[in-house]
């Protein structure tokens, strides 16, 4: 991997470094935004994404240290839409996630055939990333509904 492409490499992480902890800010507020019956275990649910979302952002900026690179102290776009209802902030969730499953899907494209450490890295962070849609997916589905959620 040339300086050039190692560059774009690190620019990416930072990049992913920064949505994932804008997903722990994110599910953190979210997670103090929920009430009725079903609030603890969905308050549960939402703070292990930020919880998982921080290991993310740690992993990304280790990743960029490796390269060489400055791990980023941004955080990424926040949404404050000021809708609460639980299928809203399951909506919000899955736009976020494909958000960061395009990112990863874009290093994995860099790092094709230049690193296998990145690739792998890669393919790790998309397989955990497409089996979070999936369960978000899935908890937007009504009850016996086997077909994709469609937005």
């Amino acid at each position: 991997m040339n300086d050039s492409e190692k560059q774009q490499v690190i620019d990416l992480l930072n990049n992913i470094m920064e949505v994932e902890l804008a997903g722990v800010v994110r599910y953190t507020h979210y997670s103090l935004m929920v009430f009725g019956y079903n609030r603890i275990p969905i308050v549960s649910w939402l703070k292990g994404n930020a919880n998982e979302g921080l290991v993310h952002a740690h992993k990304a900026g280790e990743m960029v240290t490796l390269l060489g690179g400055h791990p980023s102290l941004k955080v990424g776009p926040l949404l404050e839409t000021r809708k609460h209802d639980i299928g809203d902030i399951l909506r919000e969730s899955l736009d976020h996630e494909k958000a960061a499953l395009a990112l990863y899907y874009k290093l994995l494209h860099l790092a094709e055939g230049k690193s296998v450490l990145l690739e792998e890295y890669a393919r790790e962070m998309i397989a955990q990333e497409e089996l979070h849609l999936d369960e978000v997916d899935k908890m937007l589905r009504k009850p016996g509904d086997v077909k994709p959620f469609d937005s």
